[in-house]
């Protein structure tokens, strides 16, 4: 900026002036130019205000007087960086140094005159140091590779050690007077190819220690920057350069919970960046667990627990970074909430806590206002850092108690004068305590032991079946059996110590849930097979006793619903969705359901891409059951998102097929391939459990005899193996079950036919072979995935064949025939109970009544072919009138009402089968009389031919 915008600078206060006067006499004494003193009044001014701020640079003007002048220049640019010549290699450590004091008074100059604010001046420190460190190396490189050559590995390739920057360098936020935290490691091993060859590790090893002693050696000049070695494996005495393969078997094997919170801010900052950051993607599942992982809290503790002693042995209250209040718990309060939920939230990935903070509120794991106040905290405690480090370029975070330099620091702030500056600096203090204090709170104050509590913990040995009656299980003695043969399970004896003391606080609390549900044993029992299921895994454990709400509301969907039960017990990984915030927000669309599929196409190991899948098919279904079991949507919403879901899945999986098949052999050249849905998937009313009715076609150009790849295929074989491999796939066992069952009976000529049928012989046999039963079947055909031009001239097919003339007593009678035929086989009501599927009156008579008015209707009103499900196809009917007038409400309910009776029994594991209600009754009564008015008297065909 030019000189006559500076900021102008507070004003001195007289018990500083003597100490200022001094510091610009041995400043104007280095100029020797005397034109160059005094300076215009702006900069006269800032320097007195320098004075008061920085003995350092005060220092660093009077050994490089020329840097005024740049300082001085409009903007204050950058400075160039120091060139070190590989034929002088004593004067490197020069240059650095010179460099590095000069333009950490830049920063110090920026941020007096307002240039800069802090996340400016930490990202300028930052690139400081990079910058030294990226000079430093490259100039030892093209020494080592004189003396030793260059390190190639097994396969010739070319090594290059890579330097990984952790704290606050990984995260861009390093302070002014600050050490660097570095790690050293190489891609591979191998040997050195020059006249004096060296292992690897050696080569490494000792270019390593030659760049720390280059930047962190004191000489005259100083230092470039202190450097702290100790976070690699296995600290000080551990190697000082591993292999990424020596540092996965470190991580695999050894890695401890303090190094998540370590490595969580790691960044590759000088060497072979790329293949830095490329391991550090492959390093990511340490630091981020695939679940909610609330075990991170555990490590915080210890943590915290040794700086609190460390702070009181050393009576280090006013330190500002370790002390209460202080930067660390700043830092350790985002970590901790970014390990425990980063490995599901990729934006929770931050290495830098000024964006992490509010990547924290965007996700809801934090209130606005609480990250809004950090943020402010963690500025205001961070500039203080940096005014107590320039003073004098030590690396302190101690307040000082010299009398002086309190004067100093809280003028160079703006603060009148010390106390001035501590109130506003408690007032920051206190609302980090309060929010850390907060995070730590679950485990704070546990209530005393409780008669349940009591129960549990004298098991098996002790304990009364009374406890438990008197707490509300119906059933007190099977209730005390379960918990006994619980309590002397070999998963619970095995436990160690700290998760056996997580059960004995999870456990009763747990109990405590059941009895306020509304099936107490029920959740009991379900309860105990899920905990069965976790107790190897302390995270789940964790969860439930770091959240009360996700234990309470655990016991809630236990008790009211088995089908969740199962799923849970089966994948704990959905108990993650209990504290997803999303859990209880808004259902993703089908768009948004297929780019969460897509995912796992973006990795390279198809049993990891298919586990991926799975787990995002079970997190989503799972949303959509919360939301059924809440009453926050209908059914008939949840089986269309079930629906979107399934197809989505399909989609993913036929693109994961199709990249295998081209690896091994190419494809077909003009060649299209489609999948197409029936039943409840092109339905769009899938249920929970459902199997997937698909049908394959085919087609491609007659003169293509085979594939183009390394094991060509002819065409019939080729789209054969494709669709074998996609039910496969979509059949296959992960550890996040499998994602469907396939049905496949409904293809052309059914089992007899050929599984992959080609275009032209589905469309043949559409027209000249298929059944009335088979046209009723395609109504709710639907294109799912493939070619988009198949799919559409499969649409067209369909089409065709749904509006074709047709003998309307022909069709009547076959689809009563068809009905009559299904009641007899499948119909599973009783006196007692309706079979809401097949039952008079039930889902299925809606479906047939509606598939007849398209077939009945289409060859004069084409627009009904269009839709597929249940809704809709009765909008069509009715504004064409062939549904009788006034039904269109009464079958929107009824068809509603079936599905919610449906699903709910699908929920808590029960036959679809219900005692009548009245909803149910007018439910019936609704289809039945429209079907009879439309001339299909199902029920009157029923009892003719009982």
């Amino acid at each position: 900026m030019p000189i006559s915008d500076l900021a102008a600078p507070a004003r001195v206060p007289d018990a500083l002036v003597p100490l200022v006067d001094r510091a610009l006499a041995r400043l104007a004494l280095s100029l020797t130019d005397g034109g160059h003193w005094p300076p215009p009044a702006p900069v006269l001014a800032t320097l007195r205000a320098l004075a008061v701020t920085s003995d350092f640079a005060i220092d660093t003007l009077c050994r490089q007087p020329v840097l005024l002048s740049h300082l001085t220049q409009e903007g204050c640019p950058p400075l160039p960086l120091p060139e070190l010549d590989p034929l002088q290699p004593s004067e490197w450590q020069q240059r650095l140094r010179r460099y590095r004091t000069a333009a950490s008074t830049r920063l110090i100059w920026r941020d007096l005159t307002g240039q800069d604010d802090v996340p400016a001046t930490l990202a300028g420190a930052t690139c400081l140091a990079e910058e030294c460190l990226q000079l430093a190396l490259s100039a030892l490189e093209q020494e080592f590779t004189g003396r030793h050559g260059v390190v190639r590995a097994a396969d010739g390739s070319a090594q290059q050690l890579v330097v990984f920057g952790l704290g606050k360098l990984g995260g861009g936020e390093l302070n002014f007077s600050s050490d660097v935290d570095l790690v050293y490691a190489y891609p591979q091993g191998g040997e050195s190819d020059g006249a004096r060859p060296l292992a690897a590790e050696e080569y490494f090893a000792r270019l390593g220690q030659r760049l720390a002693r280059l930047l962190d050696d004191t000489t005259v000049d100083g230092f470039s920057h202190r450097v702290d070695l100790r976070l690699r494996p296995f600290g000080n005495a551990g190697r000082v350069a591993l292999s990424f393969a020596g540092m996965d078997q470190y991580f695999q094997r050894e890695g401890r919970d303090w190094e998540r919170y370590a490595w969580l801010k790691a960044r590759a900052v000088a060497g072979d960046i790329a293949a830095g950051e490329a391991w550090l993607q492959t390093l990511r599942p340490f630091v981020y667990r695939r679940y909610l992982d609330f075990t991170a809290l555990d490590g915080l503790r210890e943590m915290k627990a040794a700086i609190t002693a460390e702070v009181s042995r050393r009576e280090m209250h006013d330190d500002i970074k370790r002390g209460p209040g202080g930067i660390r718990e700043i830092e350790f309060l985002a970590q901790a909430l970014q390990l425990i939920r980063g490995g599901r939230e990729a934006p929770l990935r931050e290495r830098r806590l000024l964006h992490a903070l509010p990547a924290l509120v965007a996700s809801g794991q934090m209130a606005e206002q609480d990250g809004a106040d950090l943020l402010h905290a963690y500025g205001f405690l961070r500039r203080l850092e940096n005014r107590l480090q320039m003073l004098r370029d030590a690396q302190t975070h101690a307040l000082p108690t010299d009398t002086t330099d309190r004067l100093r620091i809280a003028s160079g702030l703006g603060y009148e004068d010390w106390d001035a500056l501590v109130a506003a600096l408690d007032v920051q203090r206190e609302r980090v305590s309060t929010e850390f204090a907060a995070l730590l709170a679950p485990r704070r104050g546990q209530a005393a032991p409780d008669a349940l509590a009591s129960y549990w913990r004298g098991l098996p040995d002790n304990g009364s079946a009374e406890v438990l009656a008197e707490a509300g299980f119906f059933d007190a003695g099977s209730a005390d059996q379960s918990l006994r043969d619980f309590a002397q399970s070999s998963g619970v004896k095995s436990l160690s110590d700290a998760a056996r003391a997580r059960l004995d606080r999870v456990l009763p609390a747990l109990l405590h849930a059941a009895t306020r549900s509304p099936q107490p044993d029920a959740a009991l029992k379900r309860v105990l097979g899920l905990l069965q299921a976790i107790l190897r895994r302390t995270s789940y454990l964790a969860l439930l006793d770091e959240q009360p709400s996700a234990l309470a509301r655990l016991v809630d969907v236990l008790a009211r619903s088995a089908l969740l039960a199962e799923r849970l017990a089966a994948y704990p990984l959905l108990l993650d969705e209990l504290l997803d915030v999303r859990v209880s927000g808004p259902m993703p669309d089908a768009a948004d359901m297929q780019a969460e599929c897509a995912v796992a196409l973006t990795i390279d190991d198809p049993e990891a891409a298919l586990r991926l899948l799975n787990e995002t098919r079970l997190a989503l279904s799972f949303r959509m059951a919360m939301a059924t079991l809440d009453g926050r949507q209908r059914a008939v919403d949840t089986t269309r998102q079930l629906a979107e879901l399934a197809q989505a899945v399909v989609v993913t999986v036929l693109a994961l097929v199709q990249a295998d098949m081209q690896r091994q052999h190419g494809g077909i050249p003009g060649g299209r391939f489609a999948i197409i849905g029936y039943g409840s998937l092109g339905g769009l009313e899938l249920g929970f459990g459902s199997d997937l009715d698909l049908v394959f076609l085919h087609d491609h150009p007659a003169d293509q005899d085979s594939s183009d790849g390394p094991r060509p295929l002819d065409p019939g074989r080729w789209y054969a193996r494709l669709a074998q491999k996609v039910m496969a796939m979509l059949g296959a066992v992960t550890a996040a079950g499998r994602l469907y069952d396939i049905d496949v009976r409904l293809r052309p000529d059914g089992g007899k036919g050929a599984l992959v049928s080609s275009l032209a012989s589905y469309t043949e046999y559409q027209r000249e072979r298929a059944w009335t039963w088979e046209h009723q079947a395609l109504v709710r055909a639907r294109a799912i995935a493939g070619d988009d031009s198949l799919l559409a001239d499969f649409e067209r097919v369909r089409a065709q064949t749904l509006a074709r003339p047709r003998d309307n007593a022909v069709l009547y009678t076959d689809v009563l025939k068809m009905r009559a035929r299904m009641r007899a086989e499948l119909d599973r009501s009783d006196a007692a109970r309706l079979d809401l599927k097949q039952g008079a009156g039930g889902i299925v008579d809606l479906e047939f009544l509606l598939q007849t008015g398209v077939l009945d209707s289409a060859v004069t009103h084409p627009q009904v072919v269009q839709p597929r499900d249940t809704p809709s196809l009765i909008d069509a009917l009715a504004d064409i009138a062939w549904l009788p007038g006034g039904t269109r409400d009464g079958l929107h309910e009824a068809h509603a009402a079936l599905l919610d009776v449906g699903l709910a029994c699908t929920l808590d594991r029960r036959p679809r089968l219900a005692p009548p209600t009245p909803a149910l009754e007018a439910a019936r009564a609704m289809i039945t009389a429209a079907s009879d008015a439309a001339g299909l008297p199902f029920q009157q065909r029923i009892d003719v031919v009982s």
